[in-house]
């Protein structure tokens, strides 16, 4: 087994890479990283692959053979490297996951990454073809719970570029001929379960901004889709080594069992922060109370950049009032044990991010 791995040096990427490594596949993995050279290369896949907490025996034991230099917004520049052609699995990670207006998501997420499926459907050798999406690709005006799907959202159903780069690429990926395609979803990647928000701060400053200014723009019972990012890298794991699947789409999800309401999340999260909880004082603010929501947000939180600011209650407010539970069936049926629930590992993440600020907390979605 020859193991390609994009994003590696990404948060998903790099928790997946490390529990192959665990697993015993160290040797069979060969990464496709960003950097001027392979020492450097193999130097930001170690670096990342600590924050897993990886064993320093088996980061020690990562060679520079084994890295590809290159990346997504330029497949042509690494596309005749003979390795590519002994590859018999691939975990595609890679894509410019930032929920601005970034100018590089379409060349990478859409345009790059389909030119390195056509790529690898050219390998004879290749079993597997796992490409990590998101849940959102369904777009913000489907049912709930969402099914695990081909169909997609059109494009004015998306709230931000990213996760319509995302359906777009799945869109084209599938007509590729001879890709042995299998996409994986996850719903909303918040923190480690036993390392809390070492690993990254995305999204878990949304909770922490909601409870501050003392309510949000979804209703307070509404449930929001949580899974740990070392569940995640398990599940893709199971994905991309499993000899036979039975289907070749999956949400990574909390599902009906172990999704947790908005009340359920902001209570823990007192407790671990020592406070008392919002209970009815929770607000539920309307779209049209932003403008209004900035001093607090300033006063309370010490982030003084008001467009930053009014973007993000804009997007994190109507991702939440969608109020999606993402089926997980398929992924269960496939062995997969139900993810641990947020309120479980909650206080790891206060824990990890006490003495981050805010601003610094949210640098990890707006890059």
């Amino acid at each position: 087994m020859n193991i390609l791995i994009t994003g590696a040096t990404g948060v998903i990427g790099g928790a997946t890479a490390a529990e192959l490594a665990k697993a015993g596949y160290l040797q069979n993995l060969l990464f496709l990283v960003r950097a001027e050279t392979p020492e450097d290369g193999l130097w930001r896949v170690r670096i990342n692959l600590r924050k897993s907490e990886l064993d320093q025996t088996l980061l020690d034991a990562l060679d520079v053979s084994q890295i590809l230099l290159g990346d997504l917004s330029d497949v042509a520049a690494f596309s005749d490297d003979p390795r590519l052609d002994s590859v018999t699995h691939v975990l595609n990670c890679a894509a410019v996951a930032s929920f601005s207006n970034h100018p590089m998501i379409w060349p990478v997420n859409v345009v790059g990454t389909v030119d390195f499926a056509k790529r690898m459907a050219r390998v004879e050798s290749l079993v597997r073809f796992v490409h990590v999406g998101t849940a959102m690709a369904c777009g913000g005006s489907v049912v709930s719970p969402v099914k695990e799907s081909w169909s997609l959202g059109a494009d004015e159903d998306h709230l931000v570029p990213y996760t319509r780069s995302k359906a777009e690429a799945e869109r084209q990926m599938r007509a590729i001929a001879n890709l042995p395609l299998v996409v994986a979803r996850p719903s909303i990647v918040v923190g480690h379960s036993e390392l809390g928000c070492s690993v990254s701060t995305s999204i878990f400053w949304v909770f922490r901004m909601a409870q501050d200014i003392g309510g949000f723009l979804c209703d307070f019972d509404d449930s929001i889709d949580v899974v740990p990012v070392d569940y995640c890298a398990q599940a893709l794991k199971l994905l991309l080594i499993k000899r036979e699947l039975n289907s070749d789409i999956y949400h990574i999800s909390a599902g009906a069992q172990s999704g947790d309401t908005f009340r359920d999340i902001e209570r823990t999260m007192a407790e671990a922060r020592g406070i008392a909880p919002l209970g009815e004082r929770y607000h539920h603010f309307d779209v049209s109370e932003i403008p209004s929501l900035v001093p607090k947000f300033q006063e309370r939180l010490g982030v003084r950049n008001r467009r930053l600011i009014s973007m993000a209650l804009k997007l994190y407010g109507g991702f939440s009032k969608l109020n999606y539970a993402f089926d997980n069936r398929r992924l269960l049926d496939e062995g997969m044990s139900l993810p641990p629930k947020f309120t479980g590992y909650i206080a790891r993440c206060v824990e990890t991010t006490r003495d981050v600020p805010l601003l610094e907390q949210m640098m990890d979605d707006f890059k």
